[in-house]
């Protein structure tokens, strides 16, 4: 198909497996030149940058587990007393009251809390995700087309979900924790200093192992999200070509590829829980040693009189109440660093080329003149390292009436529209709109100018209504019935069960690929264009509707600049001027009658479609 031929004229070894961020000084596909990326953000400073609007939540949910917290530091206190007043024989009733109140107290501290952090994380999610959904609808072609959409969907979708889990169970959980954690060691320590010696010493060595541990968990977890992003753009090239599988009978060997992307998914998974459970376990190996070293030295304290069995029972209170703090930290530690994983891979997202955010700009008016357009010495690569695609293209089109480029596939006709879109820029030479270089123009002005129809005629999920006012949602009913018509897909409104509120299925599956190609033309013409690119439209149109459609073209040039690229001649033969191009040159302008006699390409090209010099 020339479309996939002309915009991808750089071979599959071009094409990375995920996205790809050119380096400081390597000229981007396309010729330009973007500054150099900033180095990346710690993990820290990005996940502070998204908390941002949700400090207060994160606060306050903090503030709930710490009072959930200083309330277990103080349960033990209240046992010590209970069990001296029962030693004393003294009354009870006011203590066990107390030890009831906090415990209800901390019973809806806790989970208050919880709920609040992770409402806050989820705010924060859809701060990321925000953020990275517009950088990717802002993205360069060039960026996208080094990219595989699985990836970059598995980057908004499961990436993002995990920053939830740094703010809320990393950060938040990890300063709980650790004050936590601190507090109950001053409690210790007012207790019995030499028993918080002992388990102070428990606990360091299990650090110890835990800092072994801990890179281990980094490096897994980011396997884990890489390998998820895989089997994501494994799965997205199957389904985006579902019929092609099945009709190639190739649904094993493809489902194969897809079950050995989840498998090595899976794997990457297990060696992660492997880490993460062994960092757990060794925190609760800590307490369990430092609950038995501390009941032995401690009741050699007791019995030599050192400490009453009272702050023995309050200590070990405390050791086990570690359990919760040092878990905190653990599963802080251990989320940091799937969160850290996610977070750089956020970060490669959002470091790809992007286009400058502007709002969109207003369609022209009914009565703006027709566009004009020069290409002036043009040379235009994908890539440093791939050969040209254009070598001194030089040609200009007059405001109104219809152009057409023909010539064999893979010639650079469809990499001319996407020139002018500004999808790509040139590596060198200038194109003019309207006598203005469009580097000059704000890409949302240049757009509003131009109308463009894919070869493939791309039509989104959704209702036929929408596909229509996809790039004019204030066309006025009036509009939309006279384009309807135009297109002849009156006929097709009334057919569907609902009308124009008739859903199309993805990708417009519900249509045949005429229709299709009709309401690509029909969402171009709605936005009023002073310059309207035809790529292969009437490629899958019957004899009569490509007769009708050629006719309203005709129409709609008498207005508009029309560019044509077409294979079959006869839809062209019509044009004012046809531009002949091959391997990246112009060989001749003319018209049909003039080519015939003059080009031999062309003539070629005619002969073999039994075209006769005189034809209309």
């Amino acid at each position: 198909m020339d479309t996939q031929r002309d915009q991808r004229d750089a071979p599959e070894a071009a094409v990375a497996a995920g996205p790809r961020v050119p380096e400081s000084g390597q000229v981007a596909p396309g010729g330009d030149r973007p500054p150099a990326p900033p180095p990346p953000d710690s993990a820290w400073r990005v996940l502070l940058r998204h908390m941002r609007q949700s400090w207060r939540p994160l606060l306050l949910g903090g503030v709930l587990g710490l009072l959930a917290s200083v309330i277990g530091l103080v349960l033990p206190l209240v046992v010590r007393r209970l069990v001296d007043d029962l030693g004393a024989d003294r009354p009870v009733a006011g203590v066990l009251l107390l030890m009831g109140a906090l415990v209800v107290l901390s019973a809806a501290a806790g989970p208050l809390g919880e709920y609040v952090l992770r409402r806050a994380g989820e705010s924060i999610v859809l701060t990321a995700r925000r953020r990275l959904i517009s950088h990717l609808m802002r993205l360069r072609i060039s960026a996208f087309d080094s990219s595989e959409p699985g990836d970059l969907m598995s980057r908004v979708t499961s990436d993002t979900t995990l920053i939830r889990q740094v703010a809320a169970d990393s950060l938040i959980g990890g300063i709980t924790g650790g004050v936590a954690l601190v507090a109950t060691a001053t409690m210790m320590g007012v207790l019995d200093p030499v028993l918080l010696v002992v388990t102070l010493g428990v606990l360091a060595v299990a650090g110890t192992v835990l800092r072994l541990i801990m890179p281990q968990v980094q490096r897994a977890s980011q396997e884990v999200q890489q390998s998820v992003g895989l089997m994501g753009a494994a799965l997205e090239r199957v389904l985006g070509a579902l019929r092609t599988v099945k009709a190639s009978g190739a649904e094993q060997r493809e489902g194969a590829a897809v079950h050995r992307a989840a498998e090595e998914s899976w794997r990457s998974s297990v060696r992660a829980a492997k880490w993460l459970a062994l960092a757990g376990n060794t925190g609760e190996l800590a307490i369990q040693l430092a609950f038995f070293t501390v009941l032995a030295v401690g009741g050699a304290r007791v019995t030599s009189g050192a400490i009453d069995v009272g702050t023995l029972i309050a200590f070990l209170m405390y050791v086990y109440f570690l359990i919760g703090p040092l878990q905190l930290l653990i599963r802080a530690f251990g989320q940091y660093q799937v969160g850290a994983a996610a977070i750089t891979r956020l970060q490669e997202a959002e470091r790809l080329p992007a286009e400058p955010e502007n709002p969109p700009a207003p369609l022209p008016a009914p009565e703006t003149a027709p566009a004009s357009l020069e290409f002036r010495d043009v040379h235009f690569r994908y890539a440093p390292d791939l050969p040209l695609v254009h070598r001194g293209v030089t040609f200009s089109v007059p405001a109104r009436g219809m152009t057409a480029f023909v010539g064999p596939s893979g010639a650079g006709k469809t990499t001319l529209f996407s020139l002018i879109e500004r999808f790509y820029e040139p590596t060198s030479g200038s194109i003019l709109l309207n006598g203005r270089d469009v580097g000059a123009w704000d890409l949302p002005e240049l757009r509003a100018m131009i109308g463009y129809v894919e070869q493939d005629a791309p039509v989104l999920s959704g209702s036929l209504r929408e596909n229509l006012l996809l790039g004019a949602p204030d066309a006025s009913d009036d509009e939309m019935r006279r384009v309807l018509r135009t297109t002849r897909l009156d006929d097709l409104v009334e057919r569907l069960p609902n009308g124009l509120d008739s859903l199309l299925g993805s990708r417009g599956t519900k249509l045949s690929g005429g229709e299709r190609q009709r309401v690509a033309i029909a969402r171009a013409l709605l936005r009023r264009p002073r310059l309207l690119l035809l790529d292969e439209a009437t490629s899958q149109l019957d004899a009569v509707n490509e007769a009708a459609l050629r006719k309203t073209v005709t129409e709609v040039a008498r207005t508009t600049t029309v560019l044509v690229v077409a294979h079959r001649l006869s839809t062209v033969t019509q044009a004012d001027r046809i531009v002949v191009v091959d391997a990246g040159t112009i060989l001749a302008i003319g018209t049909h009658a003039e080519l015939i006699e003059a080009e031999p390409l062309y003539a070629e090209l005619a002969t073999t479609q039994f075209l006769p010099a005189n034809h209309r």
